[in-house]
């Protein structure tokens, strides 16, 4: 549209966090959200919501789960792309476990430029492997509520009893030990370097220390979305 009186049209901005376990994606995704309106887009929810919703990609990824094996990213693709067309995404999304490959991330960026989106940020959140690995082995949880403490950061009042409940059983995840931790950040680093090479050849990676305290990288993390979506 063209001459006096029209009137840009907005693009939708698409945000990628990278980052290893424990390195806060969920809770900055969750504050992105709620600062500019965008809507957090993780690969096991996107799958899910298409098998329910019975929608053809849906249906495919169904039948591929259904026999064990993994969707392929032509089938991750198309769910993807028919959530880009739904109208709470209209100010954008923050993609969360995808993409994971090169290829996945070049496939993507087709899929964008189809309609005329691009990736405005790919921020990966930069964190120590070592404070990782004490940061997420030391976490547990209430098993009556659900209340989460953890042996260093937060420990309950009276040791061994929930705060929240009363109750006394309390329950560690079995892939949060120390040893699989370290396992889960090496795998991490190995399938990441090539994005974040990737990312910064396209000119669009910002790397954001994110050791500090939630609401410190909240407001760096603003400051690069608000420069990336101009």
């Amino acid at each position: 549209m063209s001459g006096a009186g029209a009137t840009l049209e907005v693009v939708p901005a698409v945000l990628i966090l990278l980052g290893p376990p424990g390195a806060g994606k969920g809770t900055q995704a969750r504050v992105l959200e709620e600062r500019f309106g965008l809507v957090q887009l993780s690969t096991g929810d996107l799958l899910r919501a298409a098998v329910a919703a019975g929608t053809e990609a849906g249906k495919a990824a169904k039948a591929v789960m259904e026999a064990g094996d993994l969707v392929s990213d032509e089938i991750v693709l198309a769910i993807l792309k028919d959530r880009l067309l739904e109208p709470d995404v209209s100010k954008g999304v923050i993609l969360d476990g995808f993409p994971r490959t090169t290829a996945q991330a070049e496939a993507l960026d087709d899929l964008l430029a189809a309609t005329g989106q691009r990736i405005n940020a790919a921020v990966s959140l930069e964190v120590d492997d070592a404070a990782m690995v004490t940061r997420i082995s030391g976490r547990y949880t209430c098993g009556g509520c659900g209340e989460g403490y953890h042996d260093s950061f937060k420990k309950p009042a009276v040791a061994g009893t929930c705060d929240k409940c009363g109750g006394t059983e309390m329950k560690r995840r079995a892939d949060d030990t120390a040893e699989a931790v370290a396992t889960r950040l090496q795998a991490y680093h190995a399938q990441t370097a090539p994005l974040i090479t990737y990312y910064e050849g396209r000119g669009c990676l910002e790397t954001l220390p994110a050791m500090g305290a939630i609401e410190d990288v909240a407001a760096a993390l603003k400051g690069i979305v608000e420069q990336a979506t101009r």
